[in-house]
């Protein structure tokens, strides 16, 4: 390691006097103008991530849904999926390290993880389309070449196509090829291959409205508009040129604010979507002729795909276990649906992709989906190979025919992380072939009205949670009030958690109509304002 260019370097991209952040399931996320030593520093650490499981890392400067002003970086493990734990914590200690510590802390990180600094690093740099992450990429580029690392600059890529781009690098192209045209190629024909067998559907069925969040998503579609047939027609809105990033648009508004975004005018009964800022959430939503809004969240588009999946797991006939993976946030209403209507096995897990993803992988097929959008399916390496042989070797036609959808379905689907861009083509796909619309699928189930709150507290941490963060275990009696809060009302359930970046605790309670859920959501907030050490002025109704 040379130390003089280190110093160097570092001198460059200073760290600002008491500033200390955490890396969560997000990366690093905050102001702009505070992330230039950050970034700098994970292009050090992804190519010790490199050295350490000698393969392709990927690093993506980007900060999602937040505001035009934030950014963020994360790193990529290699098959695309999240940066390992253990490594969250290095990448907590290089960021918050004092100038004078760098190289310290970069030595007990190289002892700790057994990194050979002798060996090649390979590092792929993606970036969204905000103002500052053209600099702060280069920031990232100075960290890698410091420690003599390669790198490969994608430049402007969705967050989900770089995680596809180090997957297929880690995999010598087994996932696919580790560029934008393979990625848009791969899907393109999947998603053809699959709607040859639709029966003609009508003209209005063929429209699809996107609202790109002002974001990447926008840049991404229009490329690869030209990889599709005439006859998928998807029209882009908030693209970027007039509008700032995320603000009034893009998945995460319309979830919370239950209502269209901006800039995208709707018709009534016309089908619509939005991404949100790097392109790796989606939600559904459309108008009744009534004018009513209805959002088609996470949960409901789960229950889509295992809907589709289901079906034609039970054509092949081979005895493959599939599940669903929810958190304590999915509507009680999807759950009851998806165990009692379909008999497909749930699972609640705590909040976060990563523990999502992971309890996903115990099965041979495992969908899952956050209710904010997010998500994707994962199939074994066991259940893959037997349907790819399925397709090549079964005599009989309907098995087949059953096996060649799933195989389209394994190419379509983005395994290592959500992706707007291929879930659409994966629920447009499934719309198509049922001959679904939009409103006949929203009606599978009616959600239970619900509501969300805050409350801002001295100490996030007084607050413990056990069973997926639906039960509380300190501090004392708050449970056991919320237990007979619930009580009170129909079809009712509440729960609490802290916060992962501020000190607030989030508040979840849903109820047989709004008005009872929002009484008990604010029951609730009272009880952990008392309980909890609330801040400020008790929350108000």
């Amino acid at each position: 390691m040379d130390s003089e260019a280190l110093r160097k370097y570092s001198a460059l991209h200073p760290k600002p006097a008491g500033l200390t952040l955490q890396y969560g399931t997000a990366g690093f996320r905050t102001q702009a103008e505070q992330l230039d030593h950050i970034v700098f520093r994970m292009g050090l650490l992804a190519v010790l991530r490199s050295r350490a499981v000698a393969a392709t890392i990927g690093i993506m400067v980007t900060a999602s849904h937040n505001p035009e002003e934030d950014n963020g970086v994360k790193l990529v493990d290699p098959l695309g999926e999240m940066l390992h734990p253990s490594w969250e914590e290095y990448a907590t200690q290089l960021a918050n390290a004092e100038e004078q510590e760098l190289q310290k802390v970069i030595t007990e990180i190289c002892q700790k993880a057994a990194v050979n600094l002798h060996k090649d690093a390979s590092v792929f740099i993606g970036r969204d389309t905000r103002p500052s992450s053209k600099k702060l990429s280069q920031s990232v580029i100075d960290g890698i070449q410091v420690l003599g690392g390669q790198y490969h600059d994608y430049g402007l890529v969705t967050t989900p196509q770089l995680h596809y781009m180090v997957c297929c690098q880690n995999t010598q192209g087994q996932y696919g090829k580790a560029t934008l045209e393979g990625y848009y190629e791969k899907l393109s024909k999947a998603f053809m291959e699959l709607i040859k067998q639709s029966q003609c559907s009508g003209e209005s069925q063929k429209h699809l409205k996107i609202d790109c969040a002002n974001g990447i998503g926008a840049l991404k579609l229009s490329e690869m508009k030209p990889y599709f047939p005439q006859e998928v027609l998807i029209h882009i809105y908030n693209d970027g040129t007039k509008e700032k990033l995320n603000h009034l648009c893009g998945a995460d508004f319309v979830k919370v604010h239950q209502k269209p975004p901006g800039g995208l005018d709707m018709k009534p009964n016309e089908r619509c979507c939005s991404f949100d800022g790097d392109a790796d959430r989606i939600v559904y939503y459309f108008k009744d002729t009534a004018g009513h809004f209805h959002l088609i969240d996470g949960d409901k588009i789960a229950t889509l795909i295992s809907i589709f999946l289901k079906e034609l797991l039970a054509k092949v006939k081979q005895n493959f276990k599939m599940a669903v993976v929810q958190t304590a946030y999915a509507n009680g209403n999807s759950t009851r649906y998806l165990q009692e209507t379909l008999k497909v096995p749930v699972h609640c897990v705590k909040t976060g992709v990563k523990h999502l993803h992971h309890k996903a992988q115990e099965f041979d097929v495992g969908v899952y989906f956050e209710a904010n959008g997010h998500g994707t399916v994962l199939f074994s390496k066991a259940a893959e190979t037997k349907i790819r042989q399925l397709v090549k070797e079964e005599k009989d036609d309907e098995k087949r025919e059953a096996a060649k959808m799933l195989e389209n379905m394994i190419d379509l689907i983005n395994q290592t992380v959500g992706d707007a861009v291929s879930d659409m083509l994966v629920i447009e796909a499934i719309l198509a072939l049922k001959g679904l619309t939009v409103q006949q699928w929203d009606a599978l189930y009616t959600d239970l009205p619900n509501r969300l709150l805050k409350v801002q507290v001295a100490d996030r941490r007084v607050i413990d949670t056990t069973d997926a963060e639906r039960r509380a275990l300190t501090p004392p009696g708050l449970q056991e009030k919320i237990d007979a809060l619930v009580r009170k009302y129909k079809l009712s359930r509440a729960f609490v958690r802290p916060s992962g970046t501020e000190d607030v605790v989030r508040i979840y309670a849903e109820a047989d109509t709004q008005e009872n859920a929002d009484a008990l959501a604010h029951e609730v907030s009272l009880a952990v304002f008392h309980l909890a050490g609330g801040k400020g002025a008790p929350p108000q109704p």
